[in-house]
């Protein structure tokens, strides 16, 4: 390994200590380990630490072959040393901020799709399903008006007409009025028997299904 390869390795293994330290402060800031159970916290653990090896494996691959040496593991704790040192509180306050502003993002687009997105569509669906029931009420009044209009007027032709068949009705002999009142009571069994059997027959079929 020649001296400007291991100069490359020692420079990139003091930059991965630097970005372990930063990566563990945004592991613990987000993980809460207090607030989540304990299996949780050791499954994350696990993958953090995996990732974390990975990383600085791939670099010191890219670097030098992947070969080990005494001073990577030196230069990964001065960097992370230099990290706690010098740029800890610098790279918190980045943190925070950019949570503040990502947290700030998130609430001004909710608010931009409630107050023109979501507010507007309730808005029109209430207006249509409000016009839509007045329409079907003023129809309905419709309809009941014209049913109204034409039963009085039904009422009205047939008013003349019934006062026409009543004054038949008495002119007639007491034998007719009792053969049609005989034909009437007959029909009305007619008319029943046909009702009950197709009632019976509605049942049986319900019953079968």
């Amino acid at each position: 390994m020649t001296l400007t390869t291991q100069f490359m390795t020692m420079l990139a293994m003091i930059g991965m200590g630097g970005m372990f330290g930063a990566s563990l402060d945004t592991y613990q800031r987000f993980l809460k380990r207090t607030e989540r159970k304990r299996w949780a916290v050791f499954i994350n653990d696990i993958f953090f630490w995996l990732l974390q090896g990975l990383a600085i494996f791939y670099i010191l691959f890219l670097v030098n072959q992947g070969e080990l040496r005494l001073y990577v593991f030196l230069a990964l704790l001065c960097g992370f040393a230099a990290y706690q040192s010098l740029f800890k509180r610098i790279y918190l306050k980045l943190l925070e901020l950019l949570i503040s502003m990502f947290i700030s993002f998130y609430r001004f687009i909710l608010k931009f799709l409630r107050f023109f997105v979501i507010k507007p569509v309730q808005g029109l669906v209430t207006a249509v399903i409000a016009v839509i029931l007045m329409l079907g009420k003023a129809t309905l009044a419709l309809f009941l008006f014209l049913y109204k209009v034409i039963i009085l007027i039904l009422k009205i032709i047939t008013l003349p007409l019934k006062w026409i068949f009543m004054l038949i009705w008495r002119l007639l002999p007491k034998h007719l009025k009792k053969m049609v009142d005989k034909f009437y009571r007959a029909l009305a069994g007619y008319f029943i028997k046909i009702k009950n059997y197709c009632v019976k027959k509605i049942n049986n079929w319900k019953k079968k299904n």
